[in-house]
């Protein structure tokens, strides 16, 4: 699992999205920025979803963001685009997990889809009570 193929930036013109489809959002006006595109706090917004969604999963229970590692916005994000999020971990640490998310955004037709943003999340398990707590072993 330590695939650390993170390459932030290296390749926004991807042919095919990495990990596996954990989000996805339609994108409206009020999500817009004073430009008129998808404001980029609402994308990074829908990637942590997209992270902790897998990260929870991993973790089999709670997690919290600890950290955004690296983030690149590469396309403008339109109003009537279908945002979708793909997350894979990259590294497994004792309490902690490093996700990398890929959005991508395309109209509701799914005609075409290209990245717009990625990042590498990280979150760390934590029990009932708010503490760390170790991971579950893998499954």
């Amino acid at each position: 699992m330590e695939n650390d193929r993170i390459g932030i930036g290296e390749d926004p013109d991807a042919p095919e999205p990495q990990g596996e489809l954990t989000l996805q959002s339609f994108c409206l006006p009020r999500d817009t920025n004073a430009n008129g595109d998808i404001f980029g706090g609402f994308i990074l917004s829908q990637m942590d979803l997209a992270g902790a969604t897998l990260a929870g999963r991993e973790a089999r229970g709670r997690v919290v963001t600890a950290a955004i590692d690296a983030m690149c916005f590469h396309r403008p994000v339109k109003v009537g685009h279908i945002l979708s999020c793909y997350a894979e971990v990259v590294k497994r640490g004792r309490t902690s997990l490093h996700i990398q998310v890929e959005a991508w955004a395309g109209d509701y037709t799914h005609a075409e889809s290209n990245k717009v943003t990625e990042g590498r999340f990280i979150f760390v398990a934590i029990d009932k009570d708010g503490e760390k707590r170790s991971l579950p072993p893998v499954l």
